[in-house]
């Protein structure tokens, strides 16, 4: 279940109220006159069923609530209510299934901020998998994977190209490009210092490793393990099973091979450079395109089962 909470202006409560109530799987409305006093007006409050949340939200920013007033949503993490069941049960759809378009668009556009924050996460998970691929270290390289906070930018653009948001679809771009080249400038200058403690040797990058070999020698497996873990990763934020985001942050190997490419070029080593860069260059184009997928499928089927819910409830 949601929760709403409106700032109305006096004039259009009664508009406001009969939106809510005329939305199935809505309960619990209740009306505050007056309690309001920036904006002034009055505070309308109900719960929804997650899956009539977004055709709630969207009747009320067609009302321009949003402009004069004010929408807040929040998760109820527990309900103890029988109109609350039975909301959820009236409901089309699964809550499982359903996707709050404005909700996954406000967490992207947050994540896909190009920040001194998210340009630290990159750059120390960039420091940790180039530790891991000199060492041959498959722990190290999970960890680095683990931190890096390159699939919000990704998530922003695959919901960008779908809701066509070309802003933040530009936001989640600057927020990749200009983040990895950072980050593996970063990198470069901290292999440069490695090698000048005896940290780092070429002779440790180029001995056989076969625990992050992988990372410069992409293969078709690498494009679909990206498919898969891009289609995952969106399943989990519109779904909001955000669990579900480790084992899809430690399928991909965006930050090691930024790594790999960033320490061998260090070193002069252009076959690996070139071969890390290919790898990178394949996990990102597979999660865009395995998320774009996701998304539009998902909208696609929530658009039906809308129309079928609106033939039945004229």
């Amino acid at each position: 279940m949601l929760h709403l909470r409106l700032i109305v202006p006096a004039d259009r409560t009664d508009e406001v109220v009969s939106t809510v109530e005329k939305t199935v799987g809505t309960t619990h409305l209740a009306i505050v006159p007056g309690a309001a006093r920036n904006p002034a007006g009055d505070l309308v409050m109900c719960d929804v069923a997650r899956e009539a949340g977004d055709t709630l939200i969207n009747s009320l920013r067609d009302l321009g609530i949003d402009e004069c007033g004010s929408i807040s949503v929040e998760n109820i993490d527990l309900s103890l209510s029988q109109r609350a069941d039975k909301a959820e049960a009236e409901a089309p759809g699964e809550a499982a299934d359903a996707v709050l378009w404005e909700q996954l668009e406000e967490a992207t556009h947050e994540e896909s901020t190009l920040s001194v924050t998210y340009l630290a996460f990159l750059s120390l998970a960039t420091m940790i998998a180039a530790c891991g691929v000199v060492l041959d270290n498959a722990i190290l390289i999970v960890g680095a994977m683990a931190v890096g906070p390159e699939f919000g930018p990704l998530a922003g653009f695959c919901t960008a190209v779908v809701q066509r948001a070309p802003r933040l679809a530009w936001r989640s771009f600057l927020a990749l490009i200009a983040g990895f080249a950072a980050a593996m400038a970063v990198a470069v200058a901290f292999s440069f210092f490695m090698d000048a403690t005896g940290l780092f040797t070429q002779e440790k990058l180029d001995a056989a490793r076969p625990n992050t070999g992988f990372i410069y020698a992409p293969d078709w497996f690498s494009f679909v393990v990206a498919v898969l873990a891009g289609s995952a990763g969106m399943l989990s934020l519109t779904s909001a099973k955000s669990g579900a985001m480790v084992g899809v942050a430690i399928s991909v190997t965006t930050v090691p091979a930024a790594a790999n490419a960033a320490v061998a070029l260090s070193y002069g080593e252009v076959g690996q450079t070139w071969g890390s860069s290919k790898q990178l260059l394949l996990n990102l184009l597979g999660i865009v395109i395995a998320g774009t997928l996701t998304l539009l499928v998902q909208k696609y089927l929530w658009a039906r089962q809308r129309e079928r819910t609106s033939r039945t409830n004229p």
